[in-house]
């Protein structure tokens, strides 16, 4: 038998695969590799850059300006097509490679699929050590590459072309699987790119790949049912796993009927509107006191498509010694948690057959009214923190409700690490579902800009909401990753970007002098800088119209609704500058166990200390 083969180089052989993978979504096909984020350097520019140059109308390469940064667009996007549709992310070797680690860490820690791709050094080995190229006195084989190991969930160096035809089809099947989704690495030796081969032209053929949808153990859900007719007290906690199962309307009307009341952690938040008559708040240390409240008297806890961190558990301080878990997850790993009664599957089709398990059984209807007043209470709280005060200076939360109100039903709100996570989980008030991503799984610094980017890139196709990505971040931040500003600028995709300018790092300096330690190095009066009494403040404004942006300084709430609706009805990049309050949060009521010195000379850190003592008394058993 003859096989039919077509004569290409590894980099065109790859490039080819990629345009040949198609997915589902809302019922059409569409590419599952939407484009490429790139920037070329001498380990990709030769082969990879001339294998997507041919190619570039039917898969997109954007012009990067920092790996971190487009790899995080990467993710942003990933996040607005819930896994559904995939970025790929392409370097050269040693620093542009390295450079992409970070992202890969956030798309491990959050579960989220990337193709990272990147040169490496000769397989032939005989021009080592080539430019940037580390080396390893007692292993060879070691490069700058193996440090993504530790953050990708599929790995692999290619050293022979045709190593593809099995390395390619792996790393999709795991960025697609629901238990197994995070990034997949791909590293090219030059030499390798360069190389023809003759492919056989089935593995080039067009494939639909779909999503699978694990369904659960009979047993475990008649398992989980029976424990749950047990409770008094259920709660269900819904995770980022609901969302990406495209499980929310499912889980609201399972809910619903059985008179349980949903809270969500920070990567579920949104799942639900706010105004969902099953939805208490959102869950642990930046959560509500109404969800908090009922995960408290709550004995037994549905947890779904959640990986319980600390910030949803409160450090394993938020439940009752003896709560016991039912803990729904697509990832055995995630489901066996803390004595969980796991069952492993997805959350659409585990919810669909807990709910028939059950049969007639409904929870006391008392607990939805009582969750309903404990969230009406929390409700009035955030309307006296976010109402507008003569203060001259306004408080993150009052910039998060003018935010809210001037937002559209499908616009998407982003924020990452610093002090707006804690605000916008507690305050955004979701309007319509999948509208607000808080990446808080890595808490990375300056995702929020990169991922506007790509979130304002994943509204224009099928699956998109088609509103504006709303980037909220502390002036921190934005010192950290800008560059983005010019990227859409450049691209000409449409986001608001909203730069709460507190003078520094004001909510690492929060925890810092909570726990008893005098404000150091974290609020730039507090820093080694030139002048304490009136240190050097940049200009947002400038800053960014120089990277090509609308840019205006809102003076007030007032004047910043006025900016923010005209914002939202530019059609390009705008960055709102506002001074906000470095010591004004919204309340928060649970603990987290953090590092507190067991010896200090400040009596401020030995109070501390003895603070989280108590803490950790409080903590259930992990095992």
């Amino acid at each position: 038998m003859t096989r039919n083969t077509v004569r290409l180089t590894m980099a065109q052989a790859l490039v080819r695969y990629l345009c040949n993978q198609f997915t589902e979504i809302e019922g059409e096909r569409v590419p599952l590799f939407a484009g490429v984020f790139g920037i070329f350097g001498h380990g990709n520019v030769t082969c990879l850059s001339e294998a997507l140059e041919q190619v570039q109308d039917q898969l997109p390469t954007w012009r990067g300006q920092n790996e971190q940064t487009m790899a995080l667009a990467a993710i942003g996007f990933a996040k607005a097509k819930r896994r559904r549709q995939i970025m790929v992310a392409a370097t050269s070797i040693g620093p542009g490679a390295l450079n992409m680690v970070t992202a890969a860490g956030v798309a491990m820690a959050n579960r989220l699929p990337v193709l990272l791709i990147a040169g490496d050094t000769f397989a032939n080995r005989l021009p080592d050590p080539v430019l940037q190229q580390v080396e390893h006195f007692n292993d060879p084989s070691i490069t700058a590459n193996d440090a993504f190991k530790s953050v990708v969930r599929y790995w692999d160096r290619i050293v022979v072309p045709e190593q593809i035809l099995q390395s390619l089809p792996q790393a999709v099947a795991t960025m697609l699987d629901p238990a197994d989704c995070g990034p997949a690495f791909i590293g090219l030796a030059q030499d390798t790119q360069e190389l023809a081969y003759d492919y056989p032209e089935v593995f080039f053929e067009p494939k639909v790949w779909k999503i699978p949808r694990p369904r659960p153990d009979r047993e475990a859900v008649a398992a989980a049912a029976e424990l749950l007719k047990t409770a008094k007290r259920p709660l269900i906690i819904s995770g980022g796993g609901v969302r990406y199962s495209l499980a929310g309307e499912t889980l609201a009307k399972f809910a619903a009927e059985r008179g349980i009341p949903v809270v969500e952690t920070i990567a579920g938040k949104g799942t639900l509107t706010h105004d969902d008559a099953v939805h208490a708040g959102p869950i642990g240390i930046v959560g509500s006191t109404s969800a908090n409240a009922l995960a408290k008297e709550a004995d037994v806890i549905l947890a779904i498509g959640t990986r319980l961190q600390d910030f949803t558990t409160g450090s394993w301080t938020a439940f009752a010694q003896d709560a016991q878990f039912i803990s729904v997850n697509a990832a055995r790993f995630d489901a066996v948690k803390h004595r969980s009664l796991a069952v492993v599957g997805d959350a659409l089709e585990t919810i669909g057959e807990l709910d028939a398990a059950l049969g007639g059984w409904k929870a006391d209807a008392a607990l939805l009214k009582h969750a309903k007043t404990l969230f009406a209470e929390w409700n009035k709280l955030l309307d006296d923190v976010q109402a507008p005060t003569n203060d001259p200076v306004p408080s993150y939360a009052q910039v998060v409700a003018v935010l809210n109100k001037v937002a559209g039903p499908n616009d998407t709100l982003i924020s990452a690490a610093g002090g707006t996570p804690g605000e916008v989980v507690k305050g955004w008030r979701v309007k319509n579902p999948d509208t607000f991503d808080c990446e808080f799984g890595f808490s990375c610094m300056g995702y929020e800009i990169p991922a506007g980017w790509g979130c304002a890139m994943a509204q224009e196709g099928p699956g998109g909401t088609g509103g504006t990505p709303i980037v909220m971040l502390g002036d921190g931040t934005y010192m950290m990753a800008n560059s983005d500003v010019y990227s859409a600028a450049l691209t000409g995709h449409k986001m608001v970007v909203v730069v709460c300018d507190n003078g520094g790092f004001a909510v690492i300096n929060r925890l810092q002098q909570a726990k008893g330690v005098p404000g150091f190095n974290n609020l730039l009066t507090d820093c080694r800088v030139q002048n304490r009494e009136n240190p050097l403040h940049v200009d947002f404004v400038k800053h960014a119209e120089a990277m090509g942006a609308k840019a205006v300084k809102a003076e007030s709430l007032a004047d910043l609704e006025r900016v923010m609706k005209e914002a939202l009805a530019h059609d390009g990049i705008t960055v709102v500058n506002i001074v906000s309050d470095a010591w004004k949060w919204v309340p928060g009521d649970a603990d987290w166990d953090v590092g507190v010195p067991e010896i200090s000379n400040f009596e401020t850190v030995r109070a501390a200390r003895k603070a989280q003592e108590k803490i950790r008394e409080a903590q259930r058993l992990g095992v």
